[in-house]
């Protein structure tokens, strides 16, 4: 919020990031807008690229396409691509597409699985990534992004 504080109108994050994970944040002033994109059933896609304690591989990550209990309740099937593999540190670079978006689901859903995050990324928010940011930097959504978004 300490990007936004010379903004008159009272903003607020789609959705959330923890702490320790960085990516695609969606800020707005439209309460419409803010539910569609957070609502499940509209299904808008988060893509996580994940650093994760581990050696990934298709049978530990095959419970994540059928969906995984977290917290009492199954998670929607995610799709997942394992993007590198450090045999010697034992860790993996996991790309993880989810529509959900509940509290530390996708730390929640590597624990379940037994392979815990070290660090975590949001890519991509729907049909926006981070093409041209750098961290911290920000900028506003044109026209055709904004429908683009709300299409689903």
């Amino acid at each position: 919020m300490d990007y936004f504080k010379h903004m008159q109108e009272r903003i607020y994050p789609v959705g959330r990031l923890d702490w320790d994970t960085s990516g695609v944040l969606i800020m707005t002033n439209d309460g419409d807008f803010a539910n569609q994109m957070m609502h499940p059933k509209h299904e808008i896609e988060k893509v996580y690229l994940a650093k994760i304690q581990g050696l990934a591989n298709k049978e530990n990550l095959r419970p994540l396409t059928y969906g995984v209990k977290i917290d009492g309740q199954k998670t929607s099937p995610a799709r997942y691509e394992i993007i590198h593999i450090s045999a010697d540190k034992k860790t993996s670079i996991v790309k993880l597409t989810i529509h959900e978006g509940c509290n530390h689901q996708v730390k929640k859903m590597f624990d379940t699985i037994n392979l815990p995050v070290q660090k975590l990324k949001r890519e991509c928010y729907g049909s926006l990534d981070l093409t041209g940011l750098k961290p911290g930097e920000y900028r506003e959504l044109n026209k055709k992004e904004r429908e683009l978004l709300c299409k689903k």
